[in-house]
């Protein structure tokens, strides 16, 4: 699933264009010996890979090591193949790449995977599961608020938003991921668009109103068009909010030059004067990220909560790129970036997750009495 991608067509035409003449592409077979899955694995993520220039794994030094292992391992041992995933994961564990993971096709080893990002998550003394936010939410809303949902068709992908006021004079909207374009252009009169004609209307009537809180905690991402979609109605003219590149050649530090990323209006939307507060928690993640920095480049706009996931790289077709993800046949199959990201402000928080305004921690005990200090501190700059 496309979850990020430069948000102006010309930049989609520039990057399109400079591909990359690959000097050892992969078999269209699958790998017949682990030093052949090795070799193609390591080569295809040197080439690929698009954070060589930030990130501090010693991938030479990788080969060095891995490469006798593999060597002595045969594909068609169960034990040697179930061997394979922890090198895999040794090999991989220090990547920056958030959207980095492993997936095996192979048929053993197809209940397997690697995801560097919550490995390292887990690692960390402050490591806690997800938790939705949408009944503590509930508690805070006047009543009449909109809660709707949609089942996407074909993908199957469960999209529940909701929206309102909170003491009258302060739009509210969540939802648990971000499919809202296809969910507004899907069934006429679903939930999710019946929540998104609501708020959107408010927004563009903002009589009575004071400011707007966006939930985006516990948010996955999703799909690409819903930057445009979502944070385009709160313009009127173009937001550069950052730069992206891609590579350009076989070399780890080949690149294309850095170019605009920026949200696009939505027709007909006006400027939002009104302050904004995005609640945003450590499962804020791709595009609920992303969502969270282009709107924080608002001169009314802040962030409460905590620093977000860190996977800001967007991720698209190889065919498009000539980068990122990509596969070997029948073994396995590599998600990573497409494009680096870089923030407006110069930094890359890839990895490292972007920070809020106003940092306020996590408290379950207060949670489970349907008191959400986040919430309360979201409030309280508005009030």
């Amino acid at each position: 699933m496309k979850r990020y991608r430069p948000f102006i067509l010309l930049s989609l035409i520039t990057l399109a264009a400079c591909k990359k003449n690959i000097s050892n592409p992969v078999s269209d077979l699958p790998p017949s010996t682990f030093s052949q899955a090795f070799d193609e694995f390591w080569n295809e993520l040197n080439v690929n890979y698009v954070y060589w220039d930030v990130d501090t794994t010693n991938w030479d030094a990788m080969y060095q090591r891995y490469k006798p292992l593999f060597d002595s391992l045969k594909i068609d041992d169960t034990a040697d193949l179930s061997k394979s995933v922890g090198y895999f994961r040794q090999m991989t564990d220090g990547l920056i790449d958030h959207h980095f993971s492993i997936a095996f096709t192979n048929n053993v080893l197809k209940d397997s995977s690697v995801i560097p990002s919550y490995d390292q998550w887990r690692k960390d003394p402050a490591f806690r599961f997800p938790y939705s936010y949408i009944g503590t939410d509930e508690r805070y809303l006047d009543s009449g608020y909109r809660m709707g949902n949609n089942l996407l068709p074909g993908s199957g992908n469960y999209v529940l938003a909701v929206s309102g006021t909170i003491h009258g004079n302060i739009l509210f909207f969540t939802c648990n991921q971000f499919q809202l374009s296809a969910s507004f252009g899907s069934v006429a009169g679903n939930g999710v668009q019946l929540v998104l004609n609501y708020f959107f209307q408010r927004l563009e009537n903002p009589t009575g109103l004071k400011a707007v809180v966006l939930d985006f905690r516990d948010n996955p991402g999703g799909d690409v068009n819903d930057l445009n979609f979502l944070a385009g109605h709160f313009i009127d003219q173009s937001l550069h909010f950052g730069y992206t590149r891609n590579k350009s050649g076989n070399g780890r530090l080949d690149y294309t030059p850095w170019i605009d990323a920026a949200v696009v209006p939505q027709s007909g939307a006006q400027a939002v004067t009104l302050p904004v507060i995005i609640l945003a928690d450590k499962y804020s993640q791709s595009m609920a990220e992303i969502m969270t920095m282009a709107l924080r480049t608002l001169p009314q706009c802040r962030v409460v909560g905590e620093t977000t996931f860190g996977a800001t790289g967007p991720f698209a077709a190889n065919a498009l790129y000539d980068d990122g993800s990509f596969s070997l046949p029948g073994f396995l199959s590599v998600t990573t970036s497409s494009v680096e990201f870089k923030y407006i402000d110069g930094k890359m928080y890839e990895g490292k997750g972007f920070p809020p305004d106003y940092p306020v921690a996590f408290n379950v005990k207060a949670l489970d009495t349907l008191d959400d200090p986040q919430m309360d501190k979201a409030l309280s700059l508005v009030q």
